[in-house]
């Protein structure tokens, strides 16, 4: 029985896959036309289809939507009923349907050519009544489905997804959209703080520890310990950065029995921390604290010192 499940989990998976595969050489001129047409759009794109269509045409949407494409979606048999008044003057229209020949397809279809509306299908059938009447095909043809008894929409949805996703991409490329545009349209969940959230946003300002270079080193262990970030910038009477000192430095110093009270902070301070601008992303702080195997970056502007960014910090809003 296992050996049974997992042979026909992975049939299914190779078909689908060839099938993906084979769908480069439909990547052509009109798919091309599809692009330009779209890009070119001064309205938005209405996508529409019957059955397991429509569940993919409502992906489609979703990913032209978050990716600078506005794009709604219209079920073809509401469509028919009422729901033919989303459809406006500059639209394009994208119906999807593999066999082309659905009944509400074929009432569909000439609507939408009465309003002028540019048509474009996605469609596993060039003979059929939506491949026939569109303006611009895009071929989604599969040799069969992964279903055994070829009928089940399996292989041909993931088909038309794929050359869904194809256009989201490529109208993408030609927009110049990029992780900024991305960020945008994701402000939610952990993607868009990681692509939205900045440094700035992130550090305890009410918290920026700080001692002056001639600080006994009683005052530099009572300011980190008060301040509870495991380290202390050390600054000039002009709030200049000069160095920081961390709860490892005061480790090593220990280690080494150099303890005395004429200590000043300027004896034990690292030169050159790692430092980072308020504007820089929290992703970006992330990667340096990661790349040079530390805890906290010091936040500057022109060197003027602002406050420290701990790792803590990037955990709770779940950057890490």
């Amino acid at each position: 029985m296992q050996s049974k499940i997992v042979n026909a989990a992975i049939k299914t998976i190779e078909l689908e896959a060839l099938s993906i595969k084979g769908l480069i050489p439909f990547v052509d001129d009109s798919f091309v036309e599809a692009v330009n047409k779209i890009h070119q759009c001064k309205g938005r794109v209405v996508i529409s289809g019957i059955g397991k269509s429509a569940i993919v045409g409502q992906k489609i949407v979703s990913t032209f939507n978050s990716t600078g494409t506005p794009s709604i979606f219209m079920h073809a048999a509401d469509a028919i009923h009422g729901d033919l008044g989303m459809v406006q003057e500059n639209d394009v229209v994208i119906i999807i349907s593999k066999s082309g020949d659905s009944p509400e397809i074929k009432v569909l279809v000439p609507l939408i050519k009465n309003f002028k509306n540019t048509v474009v299908a996605i469609t596993g059938n060039l003979q059929g009544y939506l491949a026939i009447n569109a303006d611009i095909i895009i071929n989604s043809t599969v040799e069969q489905e992964a279903c055994p008894n070829n009928l089940a929409p399996t292989t041909s949805t993931t088909a038309q997804m794929v050359m869904g996703d194809a256009l989201a991409v490529a109208l993408m490329e030609l927009k110049g959209f990029n992780t900024a545009d991305f960020a945008r349209y994701h402000p939610g969940g952990n993607l868009g703080k990681r692509l939205y959230l900045r440094v700035e946003d992130l550090f305890d300002k009410s918290a920026s520890p700080r001692v002056k270079t001639n600080a006994t080193l009683k005052e530099v262990i009572v300011e980190m310990t008060s301040k509870r970030l495991g380290a202390t910038a050390v600054v000039d009477e002009n709030n200049l950065l000069q160095g920081i000192i961390t709860d490892g430095d005061l480790r090593r110093m220990l280690e080494k029995n150099i303890f005395s009270n004429d200590i000043t902070a300027k004896d034990i301070y690292t030169v050159n921390p790692k430092a980072a601008e308020p504007e820089t992303l929290a992703v970006e702080a992330l990667e340096l604290m990661r790349k040079h195997d530390i805890s906290q970056l010091v936040i500057t502007r022109n060197n003027l010192y602002l406050g420290i960014l701990h790792l803590h910090d990037l955990m709770r809003e779940g950057i890490v």
